[in-house]
């Protein structure tokens, strides 16, 4: 996902992507062990996809701030 598309999102859905994506995160890692994950790159996008939607959170946070 890209920043421009999670930027367009409200702070819950921002919370519901972070949490759908560690649990994507979770069941990829137990198939990667098991050695039945193909591809493995899906591990870095979803681990990228949940640092930028934090990244965007705590932006929107220190907006609200200042």
């Amino acid at each position: 996902m890209k920043v421009k598309e999670i930027r367009e999102k409200t702070d819950n859905e921002l919370k519901n992507l972070i949490r759908e994506n560690k649990e994507k995160l979770k069941k990829l890692r137990f198939s990667l062990a098991n050695r039945q994950l193909e591809n493995t790159r899906e591990i870095s996008e979803a681990k990228i996809t949940v640092a930028r939607a934090k990244t965007v959170l705590k932006e929107k946070a220190q907006s609200e701030i200042n």
